[in-house]
């Protein structure tokens, strides 16, 4: 495979997922409660939907990218130190993003970096010099991070007694764990001992106590993880590897995450990015990448990726215009179309969207970070 060749089947997988992410629009879960909705919202803790592989996917596929972005640079020439430089320049971009959408809808800057876009943003120079090295260090870096990382959330003391109602969570919440997996309990871990320092640190209208659904600054560390497992795959795709390589390691990690989880060593919680979680929807996203693969690489059906592939090569202005434009695409349409088209508003929203990824899509227009 030359540097410069372009894989339409990550494309189409990065699309499917930001179509499930763009999709929100379509409120589902209230709609059409039941199989379909658990699917379209986030589990509460525990366990996961499709909904809840949404952002594995994104990071995954950030680490899939990254061998097929160094050969192209390199074969244009590029050093390794400007590409090094280039790496923390995208990484503080993606961190300021995320912090900057986070914001438009409050009175101020709100200094946060739990959501997808500085999670990767924070472990991305870290895994571009990963890049450089042998399958040995990656596989070596992963199980360092995931084992240094549950060793320390299991070690940290948890108090005899807790005010869960101090920090947002009900006393009588049903999914609290006993045991070593009470280490990763909602808002009583390592991880809010550490946000509870560090996001005081930054301005603030009012002392940061936690965060409503638990989620924390110190998941970029798995999330690396995640990406360290797209890295390995990305390498994969390059050599041309044998499909049943990827269904192996999907396979080893999902057993490993579900052993985890109900041996109580760590329980499987997205919010928090536990290493288990990190194991078993690694392993969902291999299976994903397969699937694509399989689809349009090897069967040759490509004719139905277009709708995707529109999405996934703009990925960057999808996450945006999802972000921002929700607020104006919805009051629009019950400007001009009256509340009794309500039951449409949402996959109007959603036909927007693509409509705007399509033009740019025709002209060229590809938002890069």
């Amino acid at each position: 495979m030359s540097p410069s060749a372009r894989n339409i089947s990550l494309d189409v997988y990065r699309g499917f997922v930001m179509l499930l992410m763009m999709a929100e629009v379509l409120h589902l879960s209230r709609v059409a409660p039941g199989f379909i909705g658990y699917h379209q919202s986030h589990v509460d803790w525990a366990g996961c939907s499709l909904h809840d592989l949404i952002q594995p996917s994104f990071s995954f596929l950030v680490g899939v990218a990254l061998p097929y972005s160094i050969a192209s640079r390199m074969a244009k020439g590029a050093a390794v130190p400007k590409l090094f430089a280039h790496a923390i320049w995208r990484a503080f971009l993606l961190v300021a993003l995320g912090i900057f959408l986070r914001s438009t809808r409050g009175p101020q800057t709100n200094f946060t970096f739990e959501d997808t876009l500085t999670q990767i943003g924070l472990g991305y120079p870290f895994l571009f010099l990963l890049g450089f090295r042998s399958a040995r260090w990656q596989w070596g870096a992963l199980g360092a991070i995931l084992t240094g990382y549950w060793l320390a959330w299991t070690i940290y003391p948890l108090p005899a007694t807790y005010d869960y109602q101090a920090v947002g969570v009900p006393a009588d919440w049903p999914h609290h764990y006993n045991g070593l997996a009470a280490h990763w309990n909602k808002n009583n871990n390592l991880g809010l001992a550490f946000d509870q320092w560090f996001m005081n640190l930054f301005p603030r209208a009012l002392p940061f106590v936690a965060n409503r659904g638990g989620y924390l600054t110190l998941s970029f560390i798995p999330t690396l993880g995640t990406m360290i497992l797209g890295l390995i795959a990305g390498r994969w795709l390059r050599e041309d590897a044998p499909l049943r390589r990827y269904c192996l390691t999907a396979a080893a990690c999902l057993a490993f995450g579900l052993l985890l989880h109900f041996t109580g060593l760590n329980p499987i919680v997205k919010r928090i990015w536990t290493p288990a979680w990190t194991l078993f929807s690694g392993g969902a996203c291999f299976l994903l990448l397969v699937l694509f693969r399989w689809v349009i690489d090897i069967r040759g059906y490509r004719r139905w990726t277009f709708p995707l592939l529109v999405i996934g090569m703009n990925s960057i202005a999808a996450y945006l215009i999802a972000h921002l434009f929700e607020g104006f695409a919805f009051s629009s349409l019950r400007i001009h179309l009256g509340e009794h088209f309500s039951a449409f508003h949402g996959a109007a929203v959603l036909a927007f969207y693509w409509i705007i990824l399509y033009w740019m899509y025709q002209r060229k227009i590809f938002l890069r970070i």
